[in-house]
């Protein structure tokens, strides 16, 4: 089928682009262009700072594209790797000169194509710009740069008894640049939030090379336009951020964990209602379908039983947590759950814990996949994952569900075959049908993923024509050369 034939037959924004991916699929990597008005390309390397450029074809491919699947990918011209503020200043500055395209990478573990590079573009990562630089703890702030791992900060807090909540799946790798990026939330959003709701303060580079600060290390502050929180979520489209400050919370006392049972999916969606409904003080509540069930079992033999449809797992860190756990119980039973354990035992609990952070490891060893990442209002959550339900049967796909019912924030894992190009307008017609369902449910395209390259398409359908308009002139107002992560987020 060629591509004109192939979007004929297509109506979903991310069918739509499937064309440009069957362009690319070929060569999975196109070479780069020239740079624009870069001149001799030899004398512009060499006015780089020095160790900061890398231009060798067989290590800038290493930098080419983040972890999500069918979004389009080039080999960049080159890759800089700035130690600090003013290099990233320096490199800005000649990319400005020469017009070439900036795209910022941190850990390279993103899924919606925000870190993949248009060809001729320069990729500008932060894996040397990872350090902590401070730990206050009389005004509990953090200060880091990009390339700090999410994880070392949780860690390097938690010894002078503070709390940095956010935890996206990927703590142990991921950045803090990227979850700045993308305002990365995590298992604890239903009671915490998410990064943005953490972030006081920035240091950044605009496209031309000037540097900003934005925000302030007070409790309250707010003279001025809110900066930081434009930037937060931005994902690298206007600006570079090069320095972060997050306030922390003191470490919470011991969390109980439960984890509920199911026979159906619909059963454990209106647990996750009940539990919302009766105001149980949760820190977490995640839900697992019995596909994703399946494969972790497969994976790490953690004791599911295929009779289970599927799971919650809630926890509490509330004082109450043990009365929290037990209202959080008896809303499951209302809903049939058919098993509820709970402990107290920090080791069990970091079993269960370790069940779902395996949930996407473990479904990508059941073929290609294509994950969404959708937010609805809890109080659709059933009607979300019956949806998905539906559409795994329709299209014959396995679909596996999981993710963070407690606040809404679900990712349907479509399991597809690339290779076959039936499987995979399968599954890009699933993908596109669940993602409208969120919009039609009142809820979002992404809840912590980004729009990235993936989505860009669907924002065009959340947003009025208004606020479309004043998401390009603010775009163009910070970088009016069009050069900070082109095709991202705003398509065009």
């Amino acid at each position: 089928m060629g591509a004109e034939e192939l979007t004929e037959t297509m109506t979903g924004p991310a069918q739509q682009d499937e064309a440009a991916r069957q362009v690319t699929k070929a060569d999975d990597l196109a070479g780069p262009q020239e740079p624009t008005d870069a001149g001799d390309r030899a004398g512009l390397v060499a006015r780089f700072p020095a160790g900061v450029l890398i231009t060798a074809p067989e290590l800038v491919a290493g930098y080419a594209h983040d972890e999500s699947r069918l979004t389009q990918r080039n080999l960049p011209w080159a890759v800089a790797s700035p130690a600090t503020t003013d290099e990233v200043a320096q490199c800005m500055r000649l990319a400005a000169e020469a017009g070439i395209p900036v795209v910022v990478r941190g850990a390279g573990s993103g899924l919606s194509g925000a870190a993949n590079a248009p060809a001729g573009a320069m990729v500008l990562s932060t894996h040397r710009m990872a350090s902590i630089l401070e730990i206050d703890t009389i005004d509990r702030l953090a200060v880091v740069q990009p390339g700090v791992v999410t994880g070392a900060l949780r860690a390097a807090v938690s010894e002078v008894g503070l709390f940095y909540p956010p935890d996206p799946g990927s703590v142990a790798f991921s950045t803090m640049g990227g979850n700045v990026a993308t305002n990365a939330g995590g298992m604890c959003c239903v009671k915490y939030g998410v990064t943005g709701d953490y972030v006081v303060g920035l240091e950044a580079v605009l496209s031309d090379g000037r540097v900003m600060r934005t925000g302030r290390r007070t409790i309250k502050g707010v003279a001025g336009y809110d900066l930081t929180h434009l930037l937060v979520g931005s994902e690298g489209t206007l600006a570079i951020v090069t320095e972060i400050t997050v306030r922390l919370l003191p470490a919470p006392a011991g969390a109980a964990t439960m984890v509920a049972m199911f026979a159906s999916l619909s059963d454990a969606g209106r647990a996750v209602a009940a539990i919302g409904e009766d105001a149980v003080d949760t820190s977490m509540l995640e839900l697992l379908d019995r596909t994703t069930l399946g494969a972790i079992e497969r994976k790490a033999h953690l004791g599911f039983g295929d009779d289970v449809a599927a799971a919650l797992i809630v926890q509490s860190d509330a004082p109450t947590s043990a009365d929290q756990l037990a209202a959080a119980e008896a809303a499951c039973r209302r809903c049939d759950a058919t098993e509820v354990v709970v402990s107290t035992d920090p080791d069990e609990a970091d079993l269960l814990l370790r069940a779902r952070r395996l949930a996407l490891p473990a479904l990508e060893e059941l073929g290609d996949r294509l994950l969404d990442d959708v937010c609805v209002p809890r109080s659709r959550v059933v009607d979300l994952v019956e949806h998905i339900q539906r559409v795994g049967i329709e299209e014959g796909l396995e679909i596996g569900v999981f993710g963070h019912a407690g606040d809404g924030n679900m990712h349907p894992t479509i399991i597809f075959d690339e290779s076959d190009d039936a499987s995979r307008t399968a599954a890009l017609r699933a993908f596109d049908s669940i993602t409208a369902c969120a919009l039609r449910l009142g809820g979002t395209i992404t809840g912590e993923h980004g729009v990235g390259r993936l989505k860009g398409a669907w924002l065009s359908r959340e947003l009025d024509p208004v606020s479309a308009e004043m998401h390009a002139r603010v775009r163009r107002a910070l970088d009016p050369q069009g050069l900070l992560n082109p095709g991202c987020l705003l398509p065009g």
